[in-house]
């Protein structure tokens, strides 16, 4: 079993700890909240006075912090992970943090001989306390598989996204869509109810539609990523549609900012041609103006 340095213990952090110690593992916690620490060495990890002292010893040394600045001060703040770590230490950061950060956290390790891998998680508190997190892990594939038993403790589901910092991007760009998909979700059910539908109602059906079922699952894999744009379901016709919403949410006094934003873009892809085209075209049209290449 491996001694395991774990710098933020907190809501996530905590449970995450005390599914290492169930799994055999010996921890080493630090973090800048007596309350948390205290709770954590109350079952069973050693309470450590610095980030240093955390890593000292340790096989591998975990941060799970609120954001990029917080991981360089604990990394290479006064007191930080690097004081203590051992050469042939493995560092995971599993915090949330831009990817920019991500990689410049990489490249001043690998100038001290230091691997790394970033490993944010998804998933809520709750998977965080039995142990059933997504993890999705950037690095190369042999400290990857090193940190594989660490991982299995925490999490039911690994992915390994790319090299060094593409765990960050994955988990950035995943919570972007569930993020901006909360709010078009709230959007949704406010038209439902002030047209006068039921909500509960309302969800049955858009259940059982693309509506709830969502692209990622259902068109996209079946159209536009198969590089088929024969249309199921035209362009045009979901601009006119789109437009019926927000005539409606209009005469309902509903706020439906990501509607009509989206409305614009249908337009831009009528623009470049895709009119007549599957409404998957979307796809092709915001790469299009992201600069990307063409893919066909």
């Amino acid at each position: 079993m491996a001694t395991v340095g774990f710098i933020g213990v907190g809501v996530m952090g905590g449970p995450m700890a005390r599914n290492l110690l169930r799994g055999g593992h010996h921890v080493q916690a630090f973090d800048l909240a007596a309350e948390a620490l205290e709770a954590l060495a109350a079952d069973g990890a050693v309470a450590a006075g610095s980030a240093a002292e955390a890593a000292g010893g340790a096989d591998a040394v975990i941060t799970m912090l609120p954001a990029g600045e917080h991981v360089k001060a604990a990394v290479f703040g006064t007191g930080g992970v690097v004081e203590g770590l051992a050469p042939d230490a493995l560092y995971i950061d599993m915090s949330t943090i831009l990817p920019a950060h991500t990689d410049e956290i990489g490249a001043a390790l690998k100038e001290r001989g230091v691997a790394m891998i970033d490993a944010p998680v998804g998933r809520p508190q709750s998977h965080a306390v039995t142990g059933t997190l997504l993890i999705m892990v950037g690095g190369a594939a042999a400290d990857v598989e090193r940190a594989r038993p660490l991982l299995d403790c925490m999490g039911d589901t690994i992915v390994h996204c790319g090299p060094l910092g593409m765990g960050a991007r994955m988990k950035v760009i995943n919570n972007y869509q569930a993020i901006a998909l909360n709010v078009l979700t709230a959007e949704t059910l406010t038209l439902a109810e002030a047209s006068g539908l039921d909500v509960g109602v309302a969800r049955e059906v858009m259940g059982g539609t693309v509506a709830g079922r969502g692209h990622m699952a259902t068109t996209y894999p079946d159209k536009v990523l198969k590089g088929d744009l024969e249309p199921g379901f035209m362009v045009d016709l979901a601009h006119k549609d789109l437009g019926l919403a927000l005539e409606l949410a209009a005469q309902c006094r509903v706020p439906t900012t990501l509607g009509a934003v989206a409305r614009q873009v249908y337009a831009r892809a009528q623009t470049l041609g895709y009119g007549r085209r599957d409404w998957t075209s979307i796809y092709p049209t915001v790469r299009e103006l992201a600069g990307l290449p063409d893919a066909s």
